[in-house]
């Protein structure tokens, strides 16, 4: 089954990392990333540019809103996400567990509802 591990994380503590540390936890993600991809599980992964990019589009009586930036106000940003399959959510999870994003910000598990064709 294919499980969305969503990052969420706070983009103002990330900007304040020095070189050194930003390096380090980009060779965290670099390992888990092999590691997913090693046990045969990965699908797809990406990083997302900082929410302030983001546009944000909803349809009101009709008439198309465009709004852009993030329509919410929250404390963490998604800021990226791996898409992996695997037998069940607990194994989704442990794998969810040992992102690094786990420990600096919030890992979302989502099952995947595939959409019929």
């Amino acid at each position: 089954m294919e499980y969305l591990l969503l990052i969420h994380a706070e983009e103002a503590e990330g900007n304040t990392l020095s070189p050194g540390e930003m390096a380090e936890r980009m060779a965290a993600y670099g390992a888990y990333t092999e590691a997913l991809a090693k046990a045969g599980v990965m699908r797809g992964a990406n990083r997302l540019r900082s929410a302030d990019t983001g546009t944000t589009v909803r349809l009101r009586s009709g008439k198309t809103e465009v709004l852009n930036g993030p329509y919410a106000e929250t404390r963490e940003q998604l800021g990226g996400y791996y898409l992996i399959d695997v037998p069940d959510l607990d194994t989704a999870l442990a794998w969810a567990a040992r992102c690094p994003g786990a420990s600096h910000g919030t890992m979302e598990v989502r099952p995947i509802w595939p959409v019929v064709r």
